[in-house]
Formats: C-alpha cells, sequence, structure tokens
C-alpha cells in the first residue's frame, strides 16, 4: 500500500462507492467480457513535433469534476478541454451509454506546469511505482499523455452521482490497477469492464495501472496499436 501524497490524491469527496450507488437506486451495469490481457509496452515511438488545439467539453451527460482546480494545485485550470478527435469518441461513448447513466471526466488535457507540480508531488513517496504520474518532460517527442490533449481521466455517473470503481481517483494503490478486480465478482468489478468496452470500442486504450486513465492517439496508443502517435503537445493558445 502507498500513503497518499497530498489531500488531492484519492480525495472521497470527487466520487461515491460505485456498487452502493448502485445498489441504492436498483441499477446495475451490463454483464460484459472480461478485459483482455494488459501490457504495457516497452517502450513508446516519439509523438509528433507539432503542436496542436483543444476544444472544450461541454456535453449535457458529462460532469466536469474540477478535481485538482478545487483541491487547491497552483497551475489548475477550470474547464476540461481534449483535441476534437478524442472528444468526438468520448462523446460517441456518453452518447451510447442508456439513462440514466452518464461520464464524468476527472481530468483531460493537462499544461506542463501542472503535469511538472503533480509529478514532483507525487514522487515524494520513494516507494511509488513509475507510471502512476508521467514525467513533465518538455521534449516534444516525448509528451506526456494528458499534455497531448488525447488522455481522459473519466467515470461512470448514475442519475448525476459519479462513482468510483473500487477506489477514487488517483488512488496510488494495487487495487486501482484497471484489471485488480477481475478475480473478485461484484458490482465494481463489472463496472470497470463496462467502462473498460465501451471506451476501447470508441478506440481508447487504458493505462493498465489506472482504471480511469484512457488515451487516443499519444505515444503510448501509438505502441499498443503499432501505430505511429497522432498527437504531440498540445495548447489553449494555439
Amino acid at each position: 500500500m502507498y500513503f497518499q501524497i497530498m489531500p488531492s490524491f484519492n480525495d472521497p469527496s470527487l466520487t461515491k462507492p460505485g456498487d452502493e450507488i448502485c445498489k441504492s437506486f436498483g441499477i446495475f451495469p451490463p454483464k460484459t467480457d472480461p478485459l483482455p490481457a494488459l501490457v504495457e509496452p516497452p517502450s513508446f515511438p516519439n509523438a509528433p513535433e507539432t503542436s496542436g488545439t483543444l476544444v472544450e467539453l461541454t456535453h449535457p451527460r458529462i460532469l466536469l469534476l474540477t478535481s485538482y482546480l478545487d483541491a487547491g494545485w497552483t497551475n489548475a485550470k477550470r474547464g476540461a478541454w481534449l483535441r476534437s478527435e478524442t472528444r468526438d469518441r468520448l462523446y460517441s461513448v456518453v452518447n451510447l451509454l442508456p439513462e440514466p447513466w452518464g461520464l464524468c471526466v476527472f481530468d483531460a488535457w493537462r499544461p506542463l506546469d501542472l503535469q511538472a507540480e503533480l509529478f514532483d508531488a507525487a514522487y515524494q513517496d520513494p516507494l511509488l511505482p513509475e507510471g502512476f504520474v508521467s514525467p513533465p518532460d518538455q521534449d516534444a517527442r516525448l509528451c506526456p499523455p494528458h499534455l497531448s490533449g488525447g488522455t481522459v481521466d473519466c467515470s461512470f455517473t448514475l442519475h448525476g452521482v459519479p462513482l468510483g470503481l473500487g477506489t477514487g481517483f488517483d488512488d496510488f494503490t494495487a487495487l486501482a490497477a484497471a484489471d485488480a478486480l477481475e478475480t473478485q465478482e461484484g458490482i465494481n468489478r463489472d463496472l470497470r469492464r463496462w467502462l473498460y468496452w465501451s471506451m476501447a470500442e470508441a478506440g481508447f486504450i487504458v493505462l493498465n495501472c489506472e482504471w480511469w486513465h484512457f488515451e487516443y492517439g499519444t505515444r503510448r496508443w501509438g505502441a499498443l496499436n503499432n501505430k505511429d502517435p497522432l498527437f504531440g503537445p498540445a495548447s489553449l493558445t494555439e
């Protein structure tokens, strides 16, 4: 187990336990296939060095949780932005969900100064494994996934209540792994499977150590799909 670095990581106020909320409403996720074997690529191809533009998320069935801003991170910004291609794929996911299900977004595009702030705070813990927070590399070819605008941290909502699927957001324990519940029958496992397959059908890949973290067009996405990455750094000012 790894201790919480700051109150903003794994803040319990962001979500309610998914299994408890489903039981309270008497509404449950559909049964879907087990997760496939999740493999982390040994290396990633370089991102394009050209910068790109972003669009704001404004979907009526997507709840924006300004988690880092509300927690007091100095470089956090209000709102959520993605590449237009990534946004459209996320919209396709939520549009296919039956009412009263929706999505919530914890984080999307992340500026490099916020990436550095989070990385420095997280890795004050020398026992925290690599991968939970990407290094804030200034080389465009090594673009962090959130800086690209191709990455979104998300979960389900039910009747507008944001759900934690076995853990909260930014949980730095082994239980946060996307496949950590695969051998434990239950509602949270079913929710994780449904989220994974819903996002995968729209072209996203999951980060193995974080069930909420999905990427499209990034360096990791390129490595797992044997394709060139689509996105380098993105900026609000382009």
